[in-house]
């Protein structure tokens, strides 16, 4: 063990264990022992097997599916540290859960991602690790210190190790186009926008424009998320009738509920690249996806956290 990080403590429930594990490889510490499980009543049961009085703790755990079973394990062991003297708690969610209901866009309707936030800190959260919310007015919700990480260097040079001609970077839509104009200077290539419109509730859209210049180029499709695909494959679809002599599509994190990873095995995509921020078993894998391990970021993060030094100097 590095002698450095002896105060340091990483635990992780059932939401994403590999990559905790992958986690601690990176800073040559081993995981903390807890158990997390369900009694027969289907209530949730944590318990941290190990001293960890005046540690720095942080849990590992993505919200997602099971978003209420993985948001409530960390709460749990969140309250579990607590109760056990810990001297910090850090929240780690790769993947920030209900991040999509940031706002009141209908009449009596929840605000899920501040209530979310509400909850973290009740169970005795210090502060909160993440990794490319869907709204960056999230951190605003909090009244802990949050750090959000970004995954656009690592895909940025990914597809700069490619070395794609006439490559075009474009956004689903105009919400996510910042971030992909990030990727696109990183890439020395311009921008288009897919404009849609949301149709309801039930993760249905209709790809209404391509805004910018896309005939004849290679397109490089961004988006933080892939929930269904329905979107991002209709974005496909729309620049495939627009010219673009190939498709590649890059995303943070890999929701894909429903059939969503068979619907990306059909589409015109060459290649689908996510990261690990949250799991991909084998039977969503096909030979479309390609998957990049957040580990080295989350862990670097992690230690510059507990040595008091700065995580914004990592994207500098």
């Amino acid at each position: 063990m590095n002698p450095i990080l002896d105060e340091l403590k990483i635990f992780t429930g059932n939401g994403h264990p590999e990559l905790a594990q992958s986690v601690c490889d990176y800073l040559e510490i081993p995981l903390g022992q807890a158990e997390v499980f369900k009694f027969a009543n289907d209530n949730t049961f944590a318990r941290i097997k190990e001293n960890i009085r005046q540690r720095d703790v942080f849990i590992v755990q993505p919200t997602c599916y099971p978003v209420n079973d993985n948001l409530m394990e960390l709460l749990i062991m969140i309250d579990a540290c607590k109760r056990a003297s810990a001297g910090r708690i850090t929240a780690v969610m790769p993947y920030y859960g209900y991040g999509r209901t940031d706002k009141k866009d209908q009449p009596r309707v929840p605000i899920t991602a501040r209530l979310v936030a509400d909850l973290l800190t009740a169970a005795g959260a210090d502060r909160l690790l993440t990794v490319d919310l869907h709204a960056g007015q999230i951190q605003g919700f909090f009244n802990i210190p949050v750090d959000e990480l970004t995954t656009l260097p690592l895909l940025g040079e990914y597809f700069a190790a490619k070395e794609l001609q006439d490559l075009v970077v474009v956004a689903v839509d105009i919400g996510i186009s910042k971030k992909a104009r990030d990727i696109a200077e990183r890439l020395g290539a311009p921008l288009a926008i897919i404009e849609k419109r949301r149709m309801s509730n039930d993760d249905t859209s209709e790809t209404m424009n391509v805004i910018g210049e896309v005939e004849g180029k290679t397109a490089l499709v961004f988006d933080d998320e892939i929930v269904t695909g329905g979107s991002i494959v209709n974005a496909a679809k729309a620049l495939s009738e627009q010219g673009v002599k190939d498709v590649f599509c890059c995303v943070t994190h890999p929701v894909l509920s429903k059939d969503g990873a068979e619907v990306l095995a059909k589409s015109k995509f060459s290649e689908v690249v996510v990261t690990d921020t949250i799991p991909m078993p084998p039977e969503k894998r096909n030979g479309k996806f390609t998957v990049l391990s957040v580990a080295p970021l989350l862990g670097e993060a992690i230690y510059r956290i507990h040595k008091g030094q700065s995580v914004g100097d990592l994207f500098i």
